[in-house]
């Protein structure tokens, strides 16, 4: 029987505060940047030369190919000449494509500037980063971090991004985000430590991995979901800006509008994730986030005055919340073990596949059926993705666990799988690690660090 671990979690060093600290000021900076032009990209763009529905929503969501094209190699890019080089040159890239988008006048030169933009692909040499400069026992703490500094970077977007608008449209907003990527750099340069270089498969891609995980049928329910997720988000906001606009709400206006919605979805979020986490009830949160958004762009499609979006918006960033928080924890528990990273990084991936066909078909639908059939059919969509989650068995709350180890023979990894709690185990002899995939209830992380002749706990083995 497992005897209960009474000690108390580990601090965070200084050393790792100011690592996190700047790692998640780095990626909200640049999430910052992307997301401003969204609410207003619909209504600012439409002065723009050669801008169509169309072209404008090619514009907003064009960053996600080019970032869904680069990601993984970036990453592995990153595992070779280190991480700092590929983020300084990423943030290098993303201003440049800033800057060519606040100068354009034409929807060409803003879709150029965009995609330049999702070519500064730096997310998974962040996440890489993280692994390098935190002890594993407090890598969920990191993580959790730079998750929330996400969240916050979006919501804060939104609200912003109307404002800076009415100061000088859309190239004000451009070149504040060539500003912010600057500065981005500046952070990685004087603020985030240099690592050391240390190989981890739970938190970067292996491309030989990535090959397997594309076949893993267990995750593609989830690389749908998130697929589905942010093409929805980017396709509401082909429509909803004008649609605010139709009510009588000018567009300098809006940001009043998304501060409360967004600030009141977040607290209604947060009991329903503890239940997802604490009481074991994954699937039915997620299930729930995708109703709550499904029957809300249904009842979009027959909004008429201007509280039904404000209400209407509330209910879908609820259930946006949700999924969003929810998705890539179940993933993390259904990965197989030492495949985390790789099937992380095609979850990513997918997400920002999702943005660019939410932008492209969503201003294609627009023009061609208006908005109310938009949102008819995105609510349909997530039905369809309902179905299938719910097809699908709920995941077993298991968590990963790696074992650095200078010996791997095949009598360790019996003892090791016979272990209460283990349900998985991958040796890497190239990584000098035995990855784990164990109940966090019922493992016992100093018996499986005797077997494996380990004396000291902090450097050799944690859970994540």
């Amino acid at each position: 029987m497992r005897t209960p671990d009474t000690s108390p979690p580990a601090a965070l060093s200084s050393d790792e505060r100011r690592a996190v600290t700047s790692l998640a000021s780095l990626y909200a900076l640049r999430m910052l940047g992307l997301f401003m032009v969204l609410p207003v990209m619909m209504i600012e763009g439409q002065q723009l030369e050669g801008a169509t529905p169309q072209l404008l929503g090619l514009a907003m969501g064009v960053y996600g190919l080019t970032q869904a094209l680069l990601q993984i190699p970036a990453g592995s890019l990153s595992d070779r000449i280190g991480r700092k080089p590929v983020i300084i040159g990423g943030l290098l890239v993303f201003a440049l494509g800033s800057l060519i988008a606040a100068t354009a006048d034409s929807v060409y030169g803003v879709i150029a500037g965009r995609a330049l933009q999702g070519g500064g692909a730096i997310a998974s040499a962040i996440m890489a980063l993280v692994t390098d400069l935190t002890r594993e026992e407090n890598r969920m703490k990191a993580m959790a971090s730079i998750g929330a500094s996400i969240g916050l970077s979006f919501s804060v977007a939104l609200v912003l991004g109307p404002w800076l608008a009415s100061l000088g449209g859309m190239s004000v907003i451009f070149t504040v985000t060539a500003i912010l990527a600057v500065a981005g750099v500046l952070v990685t340069v004087f603020v985030i430590p240099n690592p050391p270089r240390l190989p981890h498969r739970d938190s970067s891609a292996v491309l030989s991995e990535v090959r397997k995980q594309l076949v893993n049928p267990q995750l593609w329910p989830l690389n749908l979901g998130i697929f589905i997720l942010h093409a929805l988000m980017v396709a509401i906001f082909v429509a909803i800006p004008l649609q605010l606009q139709q009510q009588g709400l000018a567009a300098s206006q809006h940001s009043w509008v998304y501060l409360p919605v967004l600030a009141v979805a977040f607290i209604l979020m947060v009991p329903f994730i503890i239940v997802a986490e604490k009481r074991r009830k994954m699937k039915e949160v997620v299930l729930t986030g995708a109703l709550i958004i499904a029957i809300t762009l249904f009842a979009m499609s027959l909004a008429t005055e201007l509280w039904h979006w404000v209400v209407l918006l509330l209910l879908y960033f609820w259930g946006f919340n949700l999924m969003e928080a929810s998705l890539p924890s179940w993933l993390s528990k259904i990965a197989p073990a030492g495949a985390k990273g790789s099937a992380m990084g095609i979850y990513s991936s997918m997400q920002f596949l999702g943005a660019f066909a939410g932008g492209s078909l969503g201003g294609w639908i627009l023009s061609a059926s208006g908005s109310a059939a938009l949102f008819a059919g995105l609510g349909a969509l997530m039905v369809i993705w309902s179905l299938i989650i719910w097809r699908s068995s709920a995941p077993q709350h298991l968590t990963s666990v790696r074992l650095a180890t200078s010996r791997i023979d095949q009598q360790q990894l019996q003892q090791l799988m016979a272990l209460t709690g283990v349900s998985q185990v991958s040796p890497l002899a190239s990584e000098g690690a035995i990855y784990l995939k164990v109940s966090a209830d019922a493992f016992d992380m100093q018996q499986a660090l005797a077997i494996i002749h380990s004396e000291n706990g902090e450097e050799h083995g944690s859970q994540r």
